[in-house]
C-alpha cells in the first residue's frame, strides 16, 4: 500500500497479560468467552475476543484467529458472522487491528499489523489450544501470509495452517477503481479524515520505511505450513492475476480455490464457503 508506515518487524514477545488468567487456563477456559486488550510487541493495545467452539463434546484443540480486512473490527457484523461459522469447527479469536475500532495506534495498512496478529495468536495458544489456524481477509489476508513467513516453529506466535482470502499479491496496486479510492483514503489528508470519521479507522500518515516483505515474496517462506488461497472470480479489488501469482509462489505446498461468482473478502464469503474453509483447517492443521 502507499501508506508506508515504519516497517521494522519485531517478534511479539510472550507477555503474561496476553495470556488467559491462570484460574481459567486449560479445558475450563476453552469453554468460556473472553474479551480483553492485548499488547503487541511495540506496545499498541489490541482489542480481542475469544469465542469457544459450539461443537459438542470436549473443547476443541483447534482455534481460528481471524484477521479482518481494512476498516473492519472485532464488533463488525461480518466479523461476528465469520466467527460464528468457524465456531462450528473450533474456538475462534477475533481482534481489531491497530487503528481500527477500539484498538490503539494507527493503521499501517498491513505492515506492523503482523505484530497485532502475533499477539492474538499467542493469546489463543494461552487457552490451551494445540493447533492454531490464521485466516485473513483482504488486508488481513496479506498479514497472515507475512506473519506465517516471519514467525517460525520456535516462536509462541507460530501458526499451524494459513488461509488467505482475497489477498493482494503485491503492493501499490491501483488497477481497479476500488483500489484507487482506497489509495486516496490512505495517502491524502482528507482521505484519512474520511477513514477516521466515516469508517472508525485511524490511518498513519508516514510512509513505509523500509518497505515490508510483499505477500508474494512471503509465500515461499511459509512451507511446510499448509496454505490455502481463496479468491473470487468477480473480485472488484484484485483481479485473478493476484491469486495466481501467489499460487505460483507457493508451489506444491499451497492450494488455490478460485470461487465462481464470488466478490471480495468477508462480505462475499458466504456461510457455505466458510464451512468448507473450516473443514479444510480441521484436516490440515497439525
Amino acid at each position: 500500500m502507499s501508506d508506508r508506515a515504519s516497517g521494522v518487524v519485531a517478534r511479539s514477545t510472550p507477555r503474561p497479560r496476553n495470556r488467559p488468567h491462570g484460574e481459567t487456563s486449560g479445558e475450563a477456559s476453552r469453554r468460556t468467552p473472553a474479551r480483553t486488550f492485548l499488547r503487541a510487541a511495540d506496545g499498541v493495545r489490541v482489542d480481542a475476543a475469544y469465542r469457544p467452539s459450539v461443537a459438542g463434546g470436549a473443547p476443541s484443540d483447534l482455534v481460528f484467529v481471524v484477521a479482518h480486512g481494512f476498516t473492519g473490527h472485532v464488533d463488525a457484523p461480518h466479523v461476528k458472522r465469520i466467527a460464528a461459522v468457524f465456531a462450528r469447527h473450533g474456538a475462534v479469536v477475533t481482534f481489531s487491528f491497530r487503528g481500527h475500532g477500539a484498538s490503539g495506534g494507527r493503521s499501517t495498512v498491513g505492515d506492523r499489523e503482523v505484530l497485532d496478529l502475533a499477539a492474538a495468536v499467542e493469546w489463543a495458544r494461552g487457552f490451551g489450544h494445540a493447533r492454531v489456524v490464521t485466516v485473513g481477509f483482504s488486508m488481513g489476508g496479506s498479514v497472515v501470509l507475512r506473519h506465517a513467513a516471519l514467525y517460525g516453529p520456535d516462536t509462541a506466535a507460530r501458526t499451524d495452517a494459513v488461509v488467505s482470502v482475497s489477498a493482494p499479491a503485491r503492493w501499490y496496486y491501483r488497477g481497479t477503481a476500488p483500489m484507487r479510492r482506497l489509495h486516496w483514503m490512505v495517502t491524502r489528508p482528507e482521505g484519512r479524515l474520511v477513514g477516521r470519521y466515516g469508517f472508525r479507522t485511524r490511518i498513519h500518515h508516514r510512509a513505509w520505511d523500509p518497505e515490508p516483505l510483499s505477500p508474494v515474496a512471503a509465500v515461499p517462506r511459509i512451507a511446510p505450513t499448509p496454505l490455502l488461497l481463496v479468491h473470487g472470480d468477480r473480485d472488484g479489488y484484485f483481479p485473478l492475476d493476484h491469486p495466481r501469482m501467489l499460487a505460483r509462489a507457493a508451489g506444491d505446498h499451497g492450494e488455490l480455490w478460485l470461487e465462481p461468482g464470488m466478490g471480495h473478502a468477508e462480505h462475499a464469503s458466504d456461510d457455505a464457503l466458510l464451512d468448507r474453509i473450516g473443514v479444510w483447517a480441521v484436516s490440515r492443521a497439525g
